[in-house]
């Protein structure tokens, strides 16, 4: 049997935008993916702090060390640039697997959404 566990999560990443002309998806600064082990087309789940909405989306990297992160296409109108959020990505695994593996999880500065 398999389940579904934490891959990874980054917790409280402030919003820096939102482009509703965009074909979709988040872009994530890529020092901040490769922190939280996450790579480009990844399904992540998006839990917005401010304001309750919970989605998912794939993953596009954006530039390394800028502390960006955008949300892009319909996605842009479940937050706002300022918005506190936490990405989560999960794995498939057997439970024994399961039981030994930890999860890659990132606490970037909550002002310029780097690492500390």
């Amino acid at each position: 049997m398999q389940i579904e566990v934490v891959k990874s999560k980054i917790h409280r990443i402030k919003v820096t935008g939102a482009d509703l002309n965009y074909i979709g998806s988040i872009t994530i600064d890529e020092d901040l993916m490769d922190a939280a082990n996450i790579i480009q087309g990844e399904k992540v789940q998006i839990v917005n702090n401010n304001n309750g909405e919970r989605l998912e989306t794939y993953v596009i990297p954006g530039p390394r060390g800028s502390g960006e992160l955008t949300l892009n296409g319909a996605a842009a109108r479940k937050v706002a640039v300022g918005d506190i959020l936490i990405l989560i990505t999960y794995a498939r695994m057997d439970i024994e697997e399961a039981k030994k593996f930890n999860p890659a999880l990132v606490f970037p500065n909550e002002e310029t959404n780097r690492l500390n």
